[in-house]
């Protein structure tokens, strides 16, 4: 396992600097020269030529790119630009909010959507079986800005369920009174094509010869779904839930800015309008490198769940 581990990692290290070539590449030829940015349209070549010194992108590209990989390895990408707050503090203090509403969401959804997936596929074929497909379809055809917008309207403003927006100061507060509904948005935008996913993963294990083996020795429907089938469905559903964790954090940013959390996804919408590029470097370079984590993760659960799983 020790072994395994480490070779993971160590095949890690191309990818990652293939991500820092790339986001190098995009931010120094692409995203335009910062010094005109930070400037102002006010500003005369004596101050462009300064803020290019401080900023050291006065250096040949080789030595920009080793500052930008030593500020990678250091987790100091320096000050935000916009608010002169440390890029790594930013990071932390927008974490907490996003984790809150990210964890609560993730084990409900993943829970409810296992759940109603294997109810659905015991009366596979049947009207139920059609009609939770349809609504289904349906919930996936209607954009998350109708439900924030109707959930916002009705249960926040008109029966005062909850806030319309804000963040406290306290972990208890924000987790049942502030992110309670963002988390409630989020699973009925995403229960449905988790549904549909898990539904498919299900009923692939329903056709195979051990469960039919099970039901020629008499065991009963209900356990073999919830324990012979669940075990094996698992697999690909531990493989979707894990390669979503990341885009969670980053696609959550209409909720967060909608509810005023001051969290990543938020935090990136803030900075991409203020060309704060330290920040969105950052965040670029720390959330492809949790994909990864999160990909060598999704590894050891499956041998987790299934010991007969060999890892290579």
């Amino acid at each position: 396992m020790t072994a395994y581990i480490l070779r993971r990692l160590w095949q890690m290290l191309p990818t990652m600097l293939g991500v820092i070539v790339l986001v190098f590449f995009l931010f120094n030829w692409v995203g335009g020269d910062p010094a005109y940015i930070l400037a102002g349209k006010m500003s005369n070549p004596q101050q462009i030529a300064n803020i290019r010194t401080q900023l050291g992108i006065d250096q040949p590209y080789y030595i920009q790119l080793w500052i930008f990989i030593k500020q990678i390895v250091t987790f100091n990408f320096g000050n935000s630009w916009s608010t002169g707050e440390s890029v790594a503090n930013v990071i932390m203090t927008r974490l907490g909010p996003s984790m809150t509403v990210l964890i609560p969401l993730t084990i409900l959804e993943t829970l409810i959507a296992v759940a109603l997936a294997l109810a659905v596929a015991f009366v596979r074929g049947s009207k139920v079986d059609r009609a939770v497909m349809v609504a289904c379809t349906v919930g996936m055809s209607v954009s998350i800005l109708v439900y924030i917008i109707l959930f916002q309207y009705w249960f926040a403003y008109k029966l005062s369920l909850f806030p319309v927006q804000g963040w406290g100061n306290s972990f208890w507060e924000n987790l049942f009174h502030y992110s309670a509904l963002p988390i409630l948005i989020m699973l009925a935008v995403s229960i449905a094509p988790s549904l549909r996913l898990y539904r498919t993963f299900v009923l692939d294990e329903v056709n195979q010869d051990y469960v039919r083996t099970a039901r020629a020795k008499g065991v009963k429907e209900r356990r073999i779904l919830w324990v012979h089938v669940l075990r094996n469905a698992a697999i690909p559903i531990i493989t979707n839930v894990m390669s979503n964790l990341p885009a969670l954090l980053i696609g959550a940013f209409l909720i967060e800015r909608f509810f005023s959390i001051p969290g990543i996804g938020r935090e990136v919408i803030l900075a991409v309008e203020r060309s704060d590029f330290p920040v969105i470097k950052a965040i670029t370079i720390y959330v492809a490198a949790a994909t990864m984590i999160f990909n060598l993760l999704t590894d050891l659960l499956y041998q987790a769940v299934d010991p007969r799983v060999q890892l290579k």
